[in-house]
């Protein structure tokens, strides 16, 4: 080949179309907008777990069995998700992160609008609490291939050195979901009367997350692929089976990111799902006080991750998250004292003090867990360290925190949460430094 051909070739490969690349933009919305999605849809139905399923889907005779029944289909769903970040997690690692979180997005939103379209226990018995167990698993199995998915649409476009602060943007959908449910039931009850909302306006919520939906689906189709999967798809070093993979050659990264993320998933759930029912029973707030004061607790969760991204992306995700789960272990003995007084001060500090701290986990956890992985089993791998942290640190979380506080106290509930957080601040520090994978392939 004369060096005029070669001269020749090289001007036509640098004249040959690039892949589109995503702009900054384009690609935090979408890893935002859809996580707010699926928080929404979660979070509804953890304060319809509390204030309505056990009076709708469940026997009226008792109505602590009652709670505690409609608490256990709401922790169906953490059982769920490892079985969706192991399906979608193999489709995201083997055609691309894209098309798997449209079907993510697609299951979650369907198995939503569906439980607002269900027959109650007075109408069909006890088939009602077996169909609302059944789409509560269709949200934790959509959930599953969701977080994983926009996590690494952000970190996976992002720059070296803002890879915490992109890798945040899908965080913020968790307190941006909450406030949304929250701000709907609280409208449902300024509204409508007891009987109204017990009736249909319960409903309402799940139905029109339909919208959310669309508005999800819409962004996510004018995104491309990222940058780094494409480079596996061009070279073509996909492993076959990825969630085989991870559990042969990363069984180590993926105990301690587990146990790492504990904490996170312990913190909030008692701040939210456990707080809201023993709130509105043993202390007797109505639902639309409590509801309130959450709400105001919330914007200290949201303006923290962003804070704690800076921090990783300043000092490192892993010290970052080692420092906050040592404040969340002192946290755990103040919890008590805070709650037990009653009075509004007291619970909007306990609130307050404890969703800032989760922010503050919260917003490094999704790049530090990504990081762990490479790319060839990035999806399947942090999605399952992420969810399998939700069986042990969530899934039981209100339901165990119940027990224990009807029957040794609130303080019992606080030294639960500071020996989660000691076991995530030993894993953390077994960890030693995230190798980062190979994100800049």
């Amino acid at each position: 080949m004369t060096p005029t051909h070669m001269a020749s070739e090289a001007a036509q490969a640098s004249a040959a179309p690039q892949p589109p690349r995503n702009k900054p933009a384009t690609v935090l919305f979408a890893s935002l907008i859809g996580t707010t999605v699926e928080f929404f849809d979660f979070y509804i139905y953890a304060t319809a777990a509390v204030l309505v399923f056990p009076k709708l889907f469940f026997p009226s005779s008792d109505p602590t069995a009652a709670t505690l029944q409609s608490l256990i289909t709401f922790a169906l769903a953490f059982f769920a998700r490892p079985v969706g970040s192991a399906v979608f997690g193999h489709f995201g690692d083997r055609i691309g992160r894209k098309a798997t979180l449209v079907g993510a997005l697609l299951t979650m939103g369907l198995s939503t609008v569906a439980i607002g379209l269900l027959p109650t226990y007075a109408a069909i018995g006890t088939l009602a609490p077996l169909l609302l167990a059944i789409c509560r698993f269709g949200q934790g199995f959509g959930l599953g291939g969701e977080w994983g998915g926009a996590v690494l649409l952000a970190t996976e476009n992002a720059p070296p050195e803002k890879r915490a602060w992109y890798g945040m943007f899908p965080q913020l959908g968790a307190p941006i979901g909450f406030f949304l449910s929250g701000g709907i039931f609280l409208w449902l009850g300024e509204t409508l009367t007891e009987e109204q909302f017990f009736s249909f306006g319960w409903r309402i919520p799940f139905i029109a997350s339909a919208l959310l939906v669309l508005v999800g689906l819409w962004v996510r189709f004018r995104i491309t692929e990222t940058p780094v999967f494409q480079n596996v798809l061009d070279h073509d070093t996909r492993v076959k089976v990825p969630v085989v993979t991870v559990f042969k050659e990363h069984t180590r990264v993926l105990v301690l990111g587990t146990l790492a993320a504990l904490a996170t998933f312990v913190l909030f759930y008692l701040m939210t799902v456990f707080a809201l029912s023993w709130g509105t029973t043993a202390l007797k707030y109505t639902r639309r006080e409590f509801l309130e004061i959450q709400l105001f607790s919330v914007l200290f969760f949201a303006l923290c991750i962003p804070l704690s991204a800076v921090l990783a992306d300043r000092f490192g995700r892993r010290l970052t998250l080692i420092v906050v789960s040592a404040a969340i272990v002192v946290y755990g003995f103040m919890m008590a004292p805070m709650f037990a007084s009653g009075n509004v001060l007291g619970v909007t500090l306990f609130l307050s003090v404890g969703l800032g701290l989760m922010g503050l986990t919260y917003g490094p956890l999704g790049t530090y867990l990504s990081e762990l992985f490479p790319t060839a089993v990035r999806y399947t791998g942090s999605s399952m360290t992420f969810n399998f942290a939700g069986i042990l640190g969530a899934s039981l979380a209100p339901y165990a925190a119940t027990a224990l506080a009807s029957t040794h106290g609130l303080g019992a509930v606080g030294y639960y949460l500071s020996i989660s957080a000691g076991i995530s601040l030993a894993a953390l520090l077994l960890a030693g430094r995230s190798s980062e994978g190979d994100f800049n392939a």
